[in-house]
C-alpha cells in the first residue's frame, strides 16, 4: 500500500490491540492495549516496535470522538490522557487523527452512500455520501432500555450469549438502515465473523480496510491540496481528520 510517494505509518488503536502496518511493510504487527494504555505508553511501545521501519507521516485511528484531528472525549476502553496529548511532537512527524470506524470506513468505500458499522469492543459506526466522510456517534445513544452499543459491543455479547446478540445486531442495523437510508452497509470489527447471516443490504468488511483507509487519509490531502492549488486557494485539512 501507497500513499502516492508519502511513507506512512498506520495505527489502529483497539480496546484490545494496537494494530500497525507502514508503507512497504508486508504483515501488521499487534500490541496489547486495554484499560492502562495511555497515549505516552502507546507511543513507546510503537516507536520501539517500529524503529526498523521508514515512514515520514503517521495516521492514527482512535476509539472515540475526534474533531479537526484532535481526541475531545477519553476512550471508554483505554487510559487517560489523549485529549490534548501532543502525538506530532512525540512522533516527530506529521501526524492525522481519525475516529477509528471513519477509518475503516474510508478503507472500505467503494462509492454512493455507505453506512459502516463496527462491530468490536464497542459499537463504532460512521457514514460516507458519495465520498463526504461522516464520522458518526450512534454508540451511546439511548435505545430501548440502554444504548446501541449496549446492545450490540462485546459485552453483550458476553452477557447475552450469540444466539440472542446476533438478533440485536440484526434489529440495530435493520433500524438505522431505515433511518439513514444508505446504499449498502459495511459491517466490520473483530466481531462480524461471529454473525452466522449477514442483515439485509450488509456485506462483511475486512479489518485490513482499516489499514488501507489510514493510508487513503494521506492521499486525500495531497489531492486536496492539488485541487486547490489549481483554484488559487489555500486548501485546507482532509474533513476526515
Amino acid at each position: 500500500m501507497s500513499a502516492r510517494g508519502r511513507k506512512v505509518l498506520v495505527i489502529d488503536v483497539g480496546g484490545n490491540n494496537v494494530k500497525l502496518l507502514a508503507t512497504g511493510q508486508r504483515e501488521s504487527v499487534k500490541l496489547p492495549s486495554g484499560p492502562g494504555l495511555t497515549p505516552k505508553r502507546m507511543v513507546t511501545l510503537v516507536r520501539k516496535t517500529t524503529r526498523a521501519w521508514d515512514y515520514d507521516a503517521v495516521t492514527i485511528g482512535y476509539p472515540g470522538l475526534v474533531v479537526h484531528n484532535h481526541p475531545v472525549a477519553e476512550p471508554h476502553n483505554l487510559g487517560h490522557g489523549w485529549v490534548g496529548f501532543p502525538f506530532e511532537k512525540a512522533f516527530r512527524r506529521p501526524v492525522k487523527v481519525i475516529n477509528d470506524a471513519a477509518m475503516q470506513a474510508l478503507g472500505s468505500y467503494e462509492g454512493g452512500k455507505m453506512l459502516f458499522i463496527g462491530l468490536g469492543t464497542g459499537m463504532g459506526s460512521a457514514l460516507i455520501d458519495r465520498g463526504v466522510l461522516e464520522p458518526l456517534e450512534l454508540a451511546h445513544l439511548p435505545y430501548r432500555k440502554a444504548t446501541f452499543e449496549d446492545y450490540v459491543g462485546a459485552c453483550s455479547l458476553e452477557r447475552r450469549g450469540k444466539k440472542k446478540w446476533r438478533r440485536w445486531v440484526k434489529r440495530v442495523v435493520e433500524q438505522l438502515k431505515a433511518a439513514l437510508e444508505p446504499d449498502y452497509i459495511v459491517l466490520g470489527g473483530g466481531n462480524v465473523k461471529k454473525l452466522k447471516k449477514l442483515p439485509g443490504g450488509a456485506r462483511c468488511g475486512d479489518n485490513a480496510n482499516a489499514f488501507r483507509g489510514g493510508f487513503r487519509l494521506w492521499e486525500e490531502a495531497k489531492a486536496t491540496r492539488a485541487r486547490g492549488a489549481r483554484r488559487g486557494i489555500a486548501a485546507g485539512s482532509s474533513k476526515h481528520s
